[in-house]
């Protein structure tokens, strides 16, 4: 029997109590999860807290035990092959061929998807110059920076025209300008209509180029909104820097009274930093106050809007990871935008 035709309107994902156990180990419980046409829906958790679990699922890499699930407007178990015509998929490590050429790759691609020699040769020549790596297409991949790899992995994903693509931590391990190479990439796929499914450790990068965030842990959804209103959700950010940091003790005593949440401190750079609980508006002058009360010099005081990375600490109690983005486990590395 043939499968049903798309729906004129439906979300780009649709997940409904999704299960997922591996031996002893829930990798996902009762999953739900809708993303638009359109969107980016960045997906965040620490470690282990069944991101690429959901991925491989809607990719009908892996098949749910019980829950539904839909892309492109068909169900990833009983229609995988419809879905797989309609899907790109790039995974957490590059999965190109490094014994023949970058444009050699994207021509096995497309043959392999039945474009025909002529098609594969014109879409692989196409991908190449729109995304900047013409010049290399005719070097052996071993030759390529890791950057490039990783370009071209997701250029690869890109060979049918996918309608959704889902992108698994794709610039891990990348410098800053091969990080910005693959977002300039995400954002005008988007702007033509694609849906990406994004999963990073980076929440700078889920915080630039996400309309929406769903957060993960051990294998639950937390939360989910835009990156707007999940700051809004978690309070005042207040960040103090000091001259002594024989005073951080006395001063994470002052922001624990005032601001209800566990301050983090970085002992290196004598600061520390808090979130205040929603319900509890902290006041420059009083804080300045109380510090002065218990003898502590500070050298800065801030009171500011939440960082994304502020929201995944107080949601899950870590930091996103214990890699690059991870440091003071409130502030992301720094990227150049």
């Amino acid at each position: 029997m043939s499968p049903p035709a798309s729906p004129p309107h439906h979300p780009a994902i649709e997940v409904r109590g999704i299960h997922k156990r591996f031996g002893d180990t829930l990798a996902l419980s009762d999953l739900d999860l809708v993303v638009p046409t359109g969107t980016v829906c960045g997906l965040l958790g620490p470690n282990g807290a069944g991101k690429t679990t959901a991925v491989r699922i809607l990719a009908t890499l892996t098949r749910p035990d019980a829950g539904r699930a839909h892309v492109a407007g068909f169900d990833v178990v009983r229609h995988p092959d419809e879905v797989r015509r309609r899907i790109g998929f790039a995974g957490q490590h590059a999965a190109v061929e490094e014994g023949i050429t970058g444009r050699e790759n994207l021509r096995l691609i497309g043959r392999l998807h039945h474009l025909g020699a002529r098609g594969a040769r014109r879409r692989a020549d196409e991908l190449l110059e729109r995304f900047g790596l013409l010049d290399a297409a005719d070097r052996l991949v071993r030759a390529y920076s890791g950057g490039m790899r990783r370009r071209l992995d997701v250029i690869a994903s890109l060979v049918v025209r996918p309608a959704v693509l889902f992108l698994d931590e794709p610039t891990t391990g990348l410098d800053p300008r091969s990080r910005n190479d693959i977002w300039t990439i995400v954002r005008e796929l988007v702007s033509e209509g694609t849906t990406v499914l994004l999963t990073t450790q980076y929440l700078d990068e889920a915080d630039r180029l996400a309309d929406d965030i769903a957060v993960l842990d051990h294998g639950r959804l937390i939360a989910a909104g835009s990156p707007a209103e999940l700051k809004a959700a978690i309070g005042t950010r207040v960040e103090v820097t000091l001259a002594d940091a024989d005073q951080l003790g006395a001063a994470a005593a002052v922001l624990a009274a005032l601001t209800g949440g566990e301050p983090v401190r970085d002992e290196p750079e004598r600061r520390i930093v808090a979130v205040s609980d929603p319900g509890r508006p902290v006041a420059l002058p009083g804080l300045v106050r109380d510090l002065d009360a218990a003898g502590v010099q500070a050298l800065d005081v801030a009171l500011g809007h939440p960082s994304l990375d502020d929201v995944f600490l107080a949601l899950t109690g870590r930091a996103a990871s214990d890699g690059p983005a991870a440091g003071l486990g409130l502030a992301a590395a720094a990227v150049a935008p």
